[in-house]
């Protein structure tokens, strides 16, 4: 499943430049996550770095985006070609 970024997000930006597809960017209130690019790092890391490098813990799995591990690798492929 994609992940999401809670209301908690202090807006540090430290999520942005750690994920491997570009899904992350800044929104009007906080950073967010575009369910269609995001992959939970599968394929390029063996955990979630949004998640990894939060220092609020506000990067969280999307229940709404449930994806299983070959749909997230399937995406990721066709992302990167």
């Amino acid at each position: 499943m994609a992940y999401k970024i809670t209301e908690e997000c202090i807006n540090c930006g430290a999520c942005e430049p750690e994920c491997p597809n570009q899904a992350i960017s800044a929104g009007d209130e906080r950073y967010v996550i575009d369910p269609e690019k995001c992959t939970e790092c599968v394929g390029s890391h063996d955990a979630s770095q949004c998640a990894a490098v939060c220092p609020v813990d506000c990067c969280v799995p999307d229940p709404e985006h449930a994806e299983t591990r070959e749909a997230l690798e399937a995406k990721y492929k066709k992302l990167k070609g």
